[in-house]
């Protein structure tokens, strides 16, 4: 079906707007692939049902909207950990500012210099998983950023790698327009951690596409914060074989508009998801999870846990669907999506969904808003403690079922520091 021309019109001029990338034959048909993905299903809009609560204008537009640089107070996340840095300034890697792309059971590449080779591992991955996670959904920012990411790494991971993979985003342009696409290889048996922080750019669109083979496993946490007037929309992928883990959890703590999509496939029997988020927003906040996850193997287990604490105005948005498919017995799934509104003027919009065609299932979902206890506040209160310590503890209290599905207790407590540095410097 053609589009409406007002519709066409916006997908050709955010087309003409990018920059052709490089690269050699394997990666130009996965490009020309993603492109023809793009332009038949275009931009997206408000009466589209997965953006009804999230406008996409700044998404949209042939330019990307100014967004002031913060200058960063606080100390570097995942700074302490002994990690392998991998830099990127406005959505160019900065091979100075980068440890060596290498480690004991990892093969690591830039992906400009991936994309340069005739034949490379990445040609089974780089766009695949996006595609399949067009149905029954269209992600039409996920198909762009595969037909015009000019960077970011490719990582093969063949054993147990003890030290973490950083991805750390530097935003130094007003104006900066950034596109980095991930891809991820876990052969079976392996294991990594895999860290990402930072703002990135004023304009951020990223997709990672992550392969767990079985028995392998991938934790994954992440932190968008600091630059208040930053715009972003990012993608996770995910396609689980038998007896593996994924594990992904973000906190966000900034940012004008944030949307975070992540779509999973269990297709290994006994394999286990879990994608959690802590969202905290002041004021002109608007951070979206939408999360779709399908089983399709036999006794597999997902949770999707996301917590929001929104105030002033802030606007928090979840839709999230667990779909089992025929023959997908014994399937565990878990949803909960729960806001905490500290004033009358916030907001959180929330489309939980089921889908269930096997019989053998113990599924639920829920999803509740509201304010703070009151019996929970009196007995701080009565016990000596300020009102606005004791919300910034209740607030801590009700993010901790998200916090923990962090499995590192080193960064689950310096997540839990940062929070509440967070609340402390906006007590009233």
């Amino acid at each position: 079906m053609a589009l409406p021309q007002k519709r066409q019109d916006a997908t050709e001029a955010r087309i003409a707007a990018l920059d052709t990338p490089g690269g050699g034959g394997w990666i130009r048909k996965a490009r020309d692939e993603a492109l023809a993905r793009f332009r038949s299903m275009g931009l997206p809009e408000r009466r589209d049902e997965y953006w009804r609560f999230t406008r996409p204008d700044e998404l949209n537009a042939a330019a990307a909207p100014e967004a002031a640089i913060l200058e960063a107070k606080e100390t570097q996340v995942f700074g302490a950990l002994d990690r392998l840095c991998i830099v990127f300034r406005d959505g160019v890697f900065d091979e100075a500012a980068s440890d060596k792309l290498e480690g004991e059971g990892l093969e690591i590449e830039r992906l400009a210099d991936a994309a340069r080779a005739d034949i490379h591992w990445a040609k089974d991955l780089y766009g695949v998983l996006e595609a399949r996670a067009q149905v029954p959904v269209v992600r039409p920012f996920a198909a762009l950023n595969t037909a015009f990411a000019a960077d970011g790494v490719v990582i093969r991971v063949t054993g147990r790698v003890t030290k973490p993979v950083h991805l750390r985003y530097l935003h130094e342009k007003t104006d900066s327009d950034a596109m980095l696409h991930v891809v991820v290889r876990l052969e079976e048996g392996a294991e990594l951690t895999l860290l990402e922080n930072g703002p990135a750019a004023a304009r951020f669109n990223k997709c990672m596409e992550v392969d767990v083979a079985d028995r392998a496993a991938f934790h994954h946490v992440r932190a968008q914060g600091r630059d208040h007037e930053r715009r972003a929309v990012t993608h996770l992928f995910g396609r689980l074989g038998k007896e593996s883990v994924f594990k992904s959890f973000t906190l966000t703590s900034n940012g004008r508009l944030t949307r975070n999509e992540v779509f999973l496939e269990l297709t290994g029997d006994d394999a286990v998801a879990h994608v959690a988020g802590a969202a905290v927003g002041d004021g002109d906040f608007h951070h979206d999870d939408t999360v779709f996850i399908v089983h399709d193997a036999l006794n597999c287990e997902s949770r999707q846990v996301f917590k929001k604490v929104l105030r002033n105005g802030a606007v928090g948005v979840f839709q999230g669907k667990i779909l089992v498919k025929r023959g997908a017995q014994k399937t565990d799934g878990y949803q909960i999506s729960q806001a905490l509104l500290l004033d009358e003027d916030a907001q959180f919009l929330a489309k939980p969904e089921l889908e269930i065609y096997a019989d053998d299932v113990a599924c639920s979902h829920g999803s509740t808003s509201g304010a703070i206890d009151e019996d929970a506040m009196f007995y701080l209160r009565s016990r000596g403690v300020p009102e606005s310590q004791a919300t910034d503890l209740l607030v801590l209290a009700f993010l901790a079922e998200a916090i923990d599905e962090v499995e590192d207790a080193t960064i689950s407590e310096d997540i839990r520091s940062r929070l509440e540095g967070w609340l402390s410097r906006r007590r009233r």
